[in-house]
């Protein structure tokens, strides 16, 4: 039951031009978060894994723009090589765009980084996209030998030699932190565009800049706080990209979030699992407690947590919109142990009824 109004681009046009003032582009994010049974041991990751096609499947009949899987080498989260998985969806899915959510580019090979999504994106038949960032774990570094000293023009020069590599041409270049390449080609090539290419910043404008310098559309994290708070990073990343003389793209924003028939039945179904994963990360992170006062705050009409009836998040969804004029909303639908089966309802009120709800609020705000 594909719902969805979204046209995609005919072979050839960017698929990550801007939708305009009246539309927004609704997709998934999922890190693969291994879930539990009922007697508290841990979903071994094969079945996470295999759950996951499942509610990748969902999406693509439910109509939602896009799914995309993060990258991380750690206990809590299955997906370690998005690629992998993404080329299994791609077989099992029709209209969805896949893509990865991030890819910790610092710590792979930009040019292995292409091949594996070029081919996903023959196995797709062009719906691929790739979203590089940092990475909110360092995990990789330690895993693959690199030096955390090293963060930083890791990052630079293997973004540098990605963004050569993309553009499907003869590649020159030279660096620190591998040996030159003198005019080799990469294969095997996409055949309709160049790869839509995401970065993925968490809020600084060091980020947006480096962004905009590449002509690369941009996603937003806002995990915490008020999505408004933004604003002046998406006006920041507008203006920049005047000033490099490119096309503007698209820009999203990821935040987690949980839908269920009523407020209080998200709510209630969310909080154990986002208080569990929110204190473990925490706790990682030098971060004090949370508690049941921050979670309610987080998902006012104001804050970061979509959670909620489909009225209530479409209402969100509807002021970020305003807000921050943004094209995109992925939503990020696993949060720690929160299980498949209500994972896989939140998906399908995603689509069914958040969707049309949002659609209509955009239409009636715009007059129409």
């Amino acid at each position: 039951m594909n719902t969805a109004t979204t046209p995609e681009p005919a072979p050839g046009e960017n698929p990550t031009a801007p939708v305009g003032p009246e539309r927004i582009l609704l997709g998934l994010n999922t890190f693969g978060d291994v879930g539990v049974f009922p007697d508290g041991h841990p979903v071994p990751h094969a079945q996470v894994l295999r759950q996951l096609l499942e509610q990748a499947e969902l999406a693509d009949e439910v109509g939602l723009h896009a799914f995309a899987v993060g990258e991380h080498h750690r206990r809590d989260f299955a997906v370690s090589a998005p690629e992998v998985f993404l080329a299994a969806a791609a077989a099992r899915t029709k209209h969805i765009r896949l893509g990865s959510a991030v890819t910790v580019l610092s710590s792979d090979d930009p040019i292995r980084v292409f091949q594996r999504f070029a081919t996903v994106d023959a196995i797709s038949s062009g719906r691929a996209e790739i979203m590089l960032g940092r990475g909110s774990f360092i995990e990789s570094f330690p895993l693959f030998g690199l030096d955390l000293a090293d963060y930083d023009i890791l990052f630079e020069e293997k973004l540098e030699l990605f963004d050569k590599v993309r553009a499907q041409k003869p590649v020159h270049w030279e660096g620190r932190t591998r040996p030159a390449i003198n005019g080799l080609s990469v294969y095997p090539p996409l055949e309709h565009h160049l790869l839509p290419t995401w970065i993925g910043v968490g809020g600084t404008p060091e980020s947006v800049l480096r962004c905009a310098e590449y002509g690369y559309p941009i996603i937003f994290a806002i995990i915490g706080g008020q999505p408004r708070s933004f604003a002046p990073l998406a006006g920041l990343y507008r203006e920049a990209m005047a000033k490099y003389g490119h096309p503007m793209q698209q820009m999203a924003t990821h935040s987690p979030g949980h839908i269920a028939a009523t407020d209080e039945e998200a709510r209630e179904e969310f909080f154990p699992h986002w208080i569990a994963m929110r204190n473990r990360i925490g706790a990682e992170r030098g971060w004090g407690p949370g508690n049941r006062a921050e979670f309610d705050a987080m998902c006012t009409p104001e804050g970061a947590l979509y959670v909620g009836s489909p009225d209530t998040v479409a209402a969100k969804i509807a002021l970020l919109k305003k807000n921050l004029g943004v094209d995109r909303f992925d939503l990020k639908y696993s949060n720690g142990t929160l299980p498949h089966p209500a994972m896989m309802r939140s998906i399908e009120l995603f689509g069914t009824e958040v969707a049309p709800r949002v659609t209509a609020l955009l239409a009636k705000a715009a007059g129409k």
